[in-house]
C-alpha cells in the first residue's frame, strides 16, 4: 500500500535526522540536548512513529545547522527537484479546513521556501520573527487576508500581493466569512547561529 503524504514526510524526516546526526557523530542524547527535546521524542522521530510539530522540527534543524526543508527532502538536491501535487508536507493545521503546506524549498545559500496556506473563517496563524534579513511575499488566491506585521494590519483581497521584512512578529488572519487561500514565499539569506529556523506556533502534523 502506498504511504500517505504525512507518512512519507515522517519517513524522510526519520532518515534525514538519523543521517545528519550520524555525520556529526552525535548520540541520540547529544542531539536531544542540543535541540532541547526529550530523547524519547527523538527516538520516536527517528523511527517515524510520530508527527513532529513545526516547532520541534525547527529545533532539530537549528541544532543540526540545516534548513527546515533539508529535514523533509526525500533525496539529495539535484539541479531540478520536482514535488508532485499531493506530495507536499502539511506541517500545520488549525480549524477544520485550515492548513499550511511547505510546497518546496531550496538549500543554502539561497534559502527559499514556498508555502500554501488555507484558513477557515475566523482562523489565524501567528509567526515569530525570522532571522535578520528575512523577507516574505504573500499572494492572495481567494478570500481576504488580514496581514499583521509588527502591529500594523493590512487587508489583502483576491489578486493582491505584499512583501515585507519578516524579522519581526507577523500573523495571517481570516476575518471574513469565506475561506482564505494564499501562497507565501520565504527568503532567509543566511542562518543566524542563535535562531536559524523560526516558523511559529503550530499543531502536530496531521496523520
Amino acid at each position: 500500500m502506498m504511504a500517505s503524504a504525512a507518512e512519507a514526510a515522517n519517513q524522510a524526516i526519520a532518515w534525514n535526522v538519523q543521517t545528519l546526526r550520524a555525520e556529526r557523530s552525535w548520540s541520540l542524547q547529544a542531539l536531544a540536548t542540543r535541540a532541547g527535546v526529550s530523547k524519547g521524542v527523538l527516538v520516536q522521530i527517528e523511527k517515524a512513529r510520530t508527527n513532529p510539530s513545526i516547532a520541534t522540527l525547527c529545533r532539530l534543524a537549528d541544532a543540526l545547522g540545516v534548513r527546515l526543508e533539508r529535514l523533509l527532502q526525500a533525496s539529495e538536491n539535484t539541479t531540478v527537484r520536482v514535488v508532485r501535487d499531493g506530495d507536499a508536507a502539511r506541517l500545520w493545521e488549525g480549524r477544520a479546513g485550515s492548513s499550511g503546506r511547505l510546497l518546496i524549498g531550496s538549500e543554502l545559500p539561497n534559502a527559499i521556501e514556498m508555502w500554501d496556506w488555507r484558513l477557515s473563517a475566523g482562523d489565524c496563524y501567528s509567526g515569530e520573527a525570522h532571522a535578520s534579513g528575512s523577507w516574505e511575499i504573500v499572494y492572495v488566491l481567494r478570500g481576504v487576508l488580514s496581514l499583521d506585521v509588527g502591529g500594523q494590519t493590512f487587508v489583502l483581497r483576491h489578486g493582491d500581493a505584499a512583501v515585507f521584512a519578516a524579522d519581526r512578529e507577523h500573523s495571517y488572519g481570516n476575518r471574513a466569512d469565506e475561506r482564505l487561500h494564499f501562497v507565501m514565499a520565504v527568503l532567509q539569506p543566511q542562518i543566524a547561529p542563535e535562531r536559524p529556523c523560526r516558523v511559529g506556533n503550530a499543531a502536530e502534523m496531521p496523520a
